[in-house]
Formats: C-alpha cells, structure tokens, sequence
C-alpha cells in the first residue's frame, strides 16, 4: 500500500502521516531527507524529531533512498518528497531532467520493497509563477515528482489548513 500526503508548507501533512503510520504499525520507519542547510531550518527538523516517540525507527537518508534495506512488512514514512528533491537538484548541478530521473528510479527502488509506504510532500505549485529561474525549475521537478508518486500511490490525500481530504 502507497499513501502519498500533499498539502502546502504548514498545512498539517506529516502529522496526519504520522498518525496514519502509527494506525497501521505500533513501531514504523520514519526516513528523514532533509539536510539541514541553517539554524532556523535544524529546529523544524527538531520539531518533527520531538513529535516522534520511541516507537519510530529513524533512518536518515538525504538522496539514495532505494538503497536502503526495508523489512518485509514493515510500514514506512518518507519525510519528504520536497526535501529529497531539493536534495537532487543540487546534486546534479540544478539539471532538473537528470535529478528527475534519479529521483524516479531512488521511489521506484524504495517502493519496490514488500512494505507499506506513506510519502510526504509540498504541493508548491498553486501559487505564481516566480521570477527566479531556479525556482521555477524546482517548481516544475517538484510538480514531475508529485505526479509520479501521485500515480504510483493507492491513496492521496491533500491537507488543507491542518484538514486531511482524501483525493485519490
């Protein structure tokens, strides 16, 4: 089973998967992709990290995800989508056609195991279109990486305002 949870930034996404984990496994993995770039973005991840109990079993992983040894079974949260190709676009020099594929084959990899899987990403594609041309460029990855995972996905919800509506 694939789950994926969009929503925009604050918008009570990795709380509602972090429950849907814990309905469906009393001790879930939880993949943190984030690379701590500053202060202010190392107390988010802190935030995210006092949320969680010791129930969860953390696995940091910032690019090679489909590498990572999965126990059939197992339920398992990637925190985030967003973060993991921001991740890729940097390390393929900002080429958002090769991070795109790298980034297809690290799901289709990690998805490829025997377990159940709960994605998270930014929906960061409603507002207007940016005058930074790298922003654009991520906006347009982000957009490919959602839409794959979206279709790989049994269910997709959109958290809207701290409210989960399930749109797939």
């Amino acid at each position: 089973m694939i789950t994926l949870v969009t929503g925009g930034q604050r918008s009570g996404k990795s709380k509602f998967a972090e429950q849907l984990a814990l309905r469906n496994c009393a001790n879930p993995f939880y993949i943190a992709t984030a690379h701590i770039w500053d202060d202010e973005f190392r107390r988010r991840v802190d935030i995210h990290k006092q949320r969680r109990g010791p129930e969860w079993t953390t696995i940091e992983e910032t690019l090679h995800v489909g590498d990572l040894t999965i126990p059939a079974g197992a339920t398992v949260l990637l925190d985030c989508l967003t973060l993991l190709s921001t991740n890729w676009l940097m390390e393929c020099d900002n080429d958002s056609d090769v991070a795109f594929q790298r980034i297809s084959e690290e799901l289709r990899k990690l998805l490829g195991n025997n377990a159940d899987f709960i994605l998270v990403t930014n929906e960061i594609g409603l507002g207007g279109i940016s005058e930074n041309a790298l922003q654009r460029k991520f906006t347009d990855l982000q957009g490919n990486v959602n839409a794959l995972a979206a279709s790989l996905a049994d269910n997709v919800y959109f958290s809207v305002s701290g409210i989960p509506v399930k749109i797939k």
